[in-house]
């Protein structure tokens, strides 16, 4: 028996049809019933768990665990044409701003933004701490939350303008700098999601050119105290060029 759920992801409604009741689980908290129109249509099936399934490096996990990837791909594919890419990077929101850091999977970027909130308490919100969906429209960059947010489940259903983007690679002595675009564009883009389908991969790369023009862009080398997350606040929040008018947002049915 199929499940069925309604969902909104940055902004957009999503359809969801599974053949395991874990993703509805797993999204529950983005959940939008009776909704009059359908953005991202996802249906589900063995052939799609297969398929994900062989692209992992393991083949151990259960289909309802495979399936739950098999969706956010679906949905990662489709959202090119709304002016949103999926990145992988861990996002924190200080003052209704978001502040990314990115980096190879355990290089410590979960560990950096947990000094965030430690240095910061509650000023310090988690937007997601793995899989973000970030929208380039109108020349604002906007970060969501989205229920795909790490192994510790740390994220908001929220969403914030982008003020900044931070390479982070581990270090002896803490030290960060602006760089420029140039610099970080392969490291940034390894980090993006790039879709299969060649008309969607294209405008992929036209939102990573626009995004990262628009965003201050920060390359950290730190170690794990929290002095490093005293010298990084102080850094990305200092002057910050003039963003889009907005504030913290928690999403809503009405999207």
């Amino acid at each position: 028996m199929p499940y069925t759920g309604t969902y909104i992801f940055a902004g957009r409604t999503v359809r969801i049809t599974s053949l395991f009741e874990r993703v509805h689980d797993y999204c529950a908290d983005y959940r939008c019933e009776d909704l009059p129109s359908t953005d991202i249509s996802v249906n589900i099936t063995a052939e799609d768990i297969a398929a994900e399934r062989g692209r992992l490096s393991s083949s151990r996990a259960a289909d309802d665990y495979i399936e739950e990837l098999a969706v956010y791909r679906v949905i990662a594919e489709n959202m090119p044409r709304f002016d949103t890419i999926l990145f992988h990077g861990s996002c924190v929101a200080v003052d209704d701003r978001g502040y990314l850091f990115t980096a190879p999977s355990g290089t410590g970027k979960s560990t950096h933004t947990a000094l965030w909130r430690r240095l910061l308490g509650e000023r310090a919100v988690m937007v997601n701490d793995d899989k973000p969906l970030i929208r380039v429209s109108g020349g604002e960059v906007t970060v969501f939350g989205t229920p795909y947010n790490g192994k510790h489940r740390l994220g908001e259903n929220i969403s914030v303008p982008l003020a900044g983007i931070c390479c982070l690679e581990r270090a002896a002595e803490n030290a960060i700098r602006r760089a420029e675009r140039d610099e970080l564009y392969p490291l940034l883009l390894r980090q993006m999601y790039r879709p299969y389908s060649p008309d969607a991969l294209a405008r992929s790369l036209a939102l990573f050119d626009k995004m990262t023009g628009e965003v201050r862009l920060f390359r950290l080398g730190c170690n794990m105290d929290i002095g490093a997350a005293e010298l990084a606040f102080a850094a990305m929040t200092a002057k910050p060029k003039v963003l889009g008018r907005g504030s913290a947002r928690t999403s809503s049915c009405k999207g």
